[in-house]
């Protein structure tokens, strides 16, 4: 009898001591495994906690899109970062002609402001001083400034930049940015045509048609226009249409002439 209660004395302490070297072995072979010394308990357990494996789930999400958002802030930085060239005289010229030239520095996110401006207040380049006050006067990634917009479309006009003074005319003609001033358009649209720009030819016709301007002028309003190479149809029916009316006040002798003589 007392060796049974011994046993039972005993035998906790026994299974409690077994259980420590169990754990001591593990934690031993972990270390030289170099692998985490887990309880097998608490793991078990929060496996199968679905509190537990709720935050996972959240916290995994959140790694995601935290990556996610990463990689697409990381692309657009690379996309707004990709160098733009400076225009080259041509393709700024061109740009100009096809009145793409705002939308263009749009496109290209402002990026060349400093170029332009370096181009146009420093170097003077008659395009760059159009494109930059073009640039002010519309408030175009730049604060609008109509006032020095204006004051650089003028420079460049003085330099003899073609779309600048038939820019500037038009201006004049129906009073944008500047007060509305019959005479000074006439002169520069006169002035543009001459040197052979369409829309100054064709606005030219129509002014003459309005009564503005003089009767001796219709001879080279008329010449300009008919010799002018238009590639748009709608264009080329406008100015054949414009021509026609312009005739008729004009003797055949003088439309013949005109005709005859391209410039």
């Amino acid at each position: 009898m007392k060796a049974f209660l011994i046993m039972l004395l005993v035998l906790p302490f026994v299974s409690f001591a077994s259980e420590a070297l169990s754990n001591e072995r593990s934690v031993t072979e972990s270390f030289f495994n170099d692998e985490p010394v887990v309880d097998k308990k608490v793991t078990d357990k929060s496996a199968k906690d679905p509190v537990v494996e709720g935050q996972v789930a959240k916290d995994s999400a959140a790694k995601d899109k935290a990556t996610d958002e990463m990689v697409k802030s990381e692309t657009a930085s690379n996309e707004i970062l990709q160098a733009v060239q400076i225009y080259s005289q041509d393709e700024l010229l061109d740009l100009i002609k096809n009145n793409k030239h705002l939308e263009r520095v749009k496109d290209d996110r402002c990026q060349l402001n400093r170029d332009i401006v370096d181009r146009a207040v420093k170097l003077k380049i008659p395009a760059y001083q159009f494109l930059y006050g073009d640039m002010l006067a519309w408030g175009v990634c730049f604060e609008r400034n109509a006032e020095l917009g204006i004051f650089y479309i003028r420079k460049s006009s003085e330099q003899g930049l073609i779309p600048a003074i038939e820019q500037l005319g038009r201006y004049y003609q129906v009073g944008r940015f500047v007060q509305k001033d019959q005479e000074k358009a006439y002169l520069l649209i006169y002035r543009a045509a001459s040197l052979g720009n369409l829309s100054a030819q064709l606005n030219l016709v129509q002014m003459n048609l309005d009564d503005i301007g003089s009767p001796y002028d219709f001879e080279n309003s008329y010449r300009w226009l008919h010799h002018a190479i238009i590639a748009d149809q709608k264009q080329h029916a406008e100015a054949a249409d414009l021509l026609a009316k312009l005739a008729q006040r004009m003797s055949p002798k003088l439309v013949k002439k005109a005709k005859r003589k391209a410039y």
